[in-house]
């Protein structure tokens, strides 16, 4: 492993995106961001606080400012937040600094995931199976063609899915 190397996991909320890149960037040897605790950290309050305040707007421009900053660390696996896909900028600039891996994972699979988190200021309305293919509908193009790898999370364990990543990534040096 490059110790220049940058690992951007992307996916919709419930993929498993912090918890498998804690695991991942151990198992590598990297370093560990999440880019919502950094906003959280950075602005003292948490997200759905951030929402309520500054609506999502405000929310994704603090998004876009924390992963411009966040993704031109080296050693570096950065966990994004659902919704970091939506700016164009974003996308290149991820594609552009690092290597995209999308955890896939399905609505079904979303809402077992999330079912009990009020911390999800998206959710929090009286359908949120609705709510969570809406999003997918919108965000699973972008997820696609902005990863250079994807990897599905259903109903797998944290470790299972880091082995295949790591595979993914000796495969592409190899190959490269």
């Amino acid at each position: 492993m490059n110790q220049d190397q940058r690992i951007f996991l992307i996916g919709p909320m419930g993929a498993g995106k912090s918890s498998i890149g804690r695991k991942l960037a151990a198992a590598l040897g990297l370093r560990f961001l999440d880019s919502d605790s950094e906003i959280e950290s950075r602005t003292g309050v948490d997200i759905p606080l951030i929402f309520d305040i500054e609506g999502e707007e405000g929310f994704r421009r603090r998004e876009r400012q924390a992963i411009e900053e966040l993704s031109a660390n080296d050693a570096l696996v950065l966990a994004t937040g659902g919704g970091a896909i939506l700016s164009d900028k974003t996308r290149r600039m991820l594609r552009d600094r690092g290597l995209v891996v999308y955890l896939e994972t399905s609505v079904d699979e979303q809402l077992r995931r999330t079912r009990r988190d009020r911390r999800r200021p998206l959710l929090q309305t009286e359908n949120p199976r609705d709510r969570l293919q809406a999003l997918m509908d919108e965000r699973g193009p972008l997820y696609r063609d902005t990863a250079h790898i994807t990897v599905n999370t259903d109903k797998r364990a944290i470790m299972d899915v880091v082995r295949q990543i790591i595979r993914a990534l000796e495969d592409r040096n190899r190959n490269s």
